[in-house]
């Protein structure tokens, strides 16, 4: 039932603020198809409120799409039969989700691998065991049985994969070294967002390092110690050093034009390798996009 301060608002605008999981347009979505009455009758998406109106939603089940082998070029940096390591690129989503049901690595992977993907995860995830975001780039790897899945998926757990990445961040970092360790949780307000304030965050730590200095920005090299969303981009952000091209945790305006994105890469993944035993270490080597950036920053500070 409405109260009074809700009391004016249009509906698809208070939808959105009661389910933060659902994106607007979708909102919009149901509403159009008739799953969204006040007081028992079907309304439009620009309904205003009423005191005392009763609003009723219905969600009408999920449907799991099937997900299809695209044949699509891999990167590849290791690969036997337990394992295979690629170098993501920009822009490329690591499994399907709404919105991203083709394009994605998993679509790639399922035409490189065929059925030789670890199932732990289901149909949507096959072989995924850990993420990067769309427009982080470098070292992911994924699973081809469950015996390699479940391995990968303790060495997470008891935080032993070695993890290192490399980042612009905006300001200058006067310390060589230092650690963030601060908990992360969904942002408050922005479901979208995470951040360091939150109740319920759960323990993060990233260690940094600085590898360049260029004025108003710092090339620096971080080691993941756990390995939360956004980890990176939060932390840095939280102490004044937000990553250069991410408009989600730092300026709007990128000063540098045409970047997609933040600037961070994957640099090394190391890890204990599920049948042999042994340490097994890949580099990614940093992309054109970066290495341009440092170039173009290197000669403004000669």
């Amino acid at each position: 039932f409405i109260v009074e301060n809700e009391e004016g608002k249009r509906i698809d605008r208070y939808l959105a603020e009661q389910m933060p999981d659902m994106s607007r347009s979708y909102i919009q979505k149901i509403i159009k198809d008739g799953l969204v009455t006040v007081s028992e009758k079907p309304v439009k998406a620009n309904y205003r409120l009423v005191l005392g109106d009763r609003v009723e939603v219905c969600i009408p089940e999920a449907k799991e799409p099937d997900i299809e082998p695209e044949n699509i070029p891999l990167d590849i940096l290791y690969e036997d039969e337990d394992v295979i390591v690629v170098n993501k690129p920009k822009q490329m989503v690591v499994h399907p989700a709404p919105g991203h049901y083709s394009g994605t690595l998993v679509n790639a992977l399922m035409y490189h691998c065929g059925n030789e993907l670890s199932g732990i995860n289901g149909t949507s995830r096959p072989g995924i065991v850990h993420r990067i975001d769309m427009d982080t780039t470098g070292s992911l790897i994924i699973c081809k049985n469950d015996m390699a899945h479940q391995s990968l998926a303790v060495q997470l757990k008891e935080h032993s994969i070695n993890r290192i990445y490399e980042a612009i961040v905006h300001g200058n970092i006067k310390e060589d070294s230092g650690t963030v360790n601060a908990p992360i949780g969904r942002h408050p307000t922005d479901r979208k967002k995470m951040s360091t304030h939150c109740k319920n965050g759960r323990d993060a730590v990233t260690h940094y390092k600085v590898l360049e200095r260029f004025g108003d920005y710092t090339y620096i090299q971080c080691e993941l110690e756990t390995g939360r969303t956004h980890q990176i981009r939060v932390h840095m952000a939280s102490i004044g050093h937000p990553l250069v091209g991410d408009e989600v945790y730092g300026p709007k305006k990128c000063p540098f034009k045409g970047l997609q994105g933040q600037t961070l890469h994957a640099r090394t993944l190391g890890i204990i390798h599920p049948t042999t035993g042994k340490y097994l270490e890949v580099n990614a080597p940093l992309p054109e996009y970066f290495i341009e950036l440092l170039d173009r920053l290197r000669n403004i500070c000669r």
